[in-house]
């Protein structure tokens, strides 16, 4: 490893580990059972939702419950992930504008954390998976290329938000919107198999919708995506990343202006 990388773990090291469990303190906070809502509250969504969509699309559906889980929880992954990642700029400019600390540092540390959750409630999954009688094989191995993607993925899309909201507090509310529109958008409780075949080509323009797909294919269909679409989920994880750090460098000595 190279020595100024390695330098610069070991200094900031303790930051960062004391940043995660801030997070977390902050997160359950005055809560009864803590950590323990990050296994009950997607718990509890999906029952509601499986009750509720149940019999208008799960019935053509295969393994339903556990087709509409991998959608809530990839999709309330980069839901927290983003969200938390927009405004932790804003919020810890006391920190950064006091001490000379990577910026970014705070960002990735509300990632760190919603991967956590994340994790955790895969547990839940594999569960469900066991329950009905899913088979596991070491294709689900492969899942962990979708959980990268999605890690890079939301990282750059909050650089880009904690940038806009700095600036911009308006952006919130904007997100807010277009986060609901893209729940609807994709496929989370029903499937895209009955559409023609041009509006299936569209949600593929849906990175969401395409690292839910892709777990599903391993889960529910035991298949391997091909390299197409392999190559797709790394191009959308890239893409943003990098369109994330351009962002961020090139307002990053703006920000102490404008918190």
């Amino acid at each position: 490893m190279n020595k100024s990388i390695r330098l610069w773990i070991d200094q900031n090291r303790f930051l960062f580990e004391e940043l995660v469990k801030r997070d977390f303190k902050q997160k359950y906070k005055r809560t009864v059972l803590g950590m323990g809502w990050s296994l009950l509250s997607p718990l509890l969504s999906l029952l509601i939702m499986s009750f509720v969509f149940r019999n208008f699309f799960g019935r053509s559906i295969q393994h339903y419950t556990i087709f509409m889980f991998i959608g809530t929880l990839i999709f309330s992954y980069f839901r927290e992930s983003t969200t938390g990642g927009m405004s932790a700029l804003v919020q810890n400019a006391s920190i950064y504008s006091k001490v000379n600390v990577p910026k970014y540092m705070f960002l990735l540390s509300k990632n760190v954390s919603a991967l956590i959750n994340f994790l955790l409630t895969m547990v839940i999954l594999f569960l469900f998976i066991l329950s009905d009688r899913i088979p596991i094989t070491p294709r689900f191995l492969l899942l962990l290329f979708p959980i990268c993607c999605l890690v890079l993925f939301n990282v750059g899309i909050g650089l880009v938000l904690s940038a806009m909201f700095v600036f911009f507090r308006d952006t919130s509310y904007f997100y807010e919107l277009f986060v609901m529109l893209l729940n609807y958008m994709s496929a989370i409780f029903y499937s895209v198999d009955d559409f023609p075949i041009q509006s299936k080509r569209l949600f593929l323009l849906n990175p969401i919708y395409c690292y839910i797909k892709y777990f599903r294919l391993i889960i529910i269909d035991g298949n391997v995506p091909s390299l197409e679409y392999h190559a797709l989920c790394l191009f959308y994880a890239l893409a943003l990343v990098a369109l994330g750090t351009i962002v961020y460098k090139k307002n990053n000595t703006k920000f102490l202006y404008y918190v």
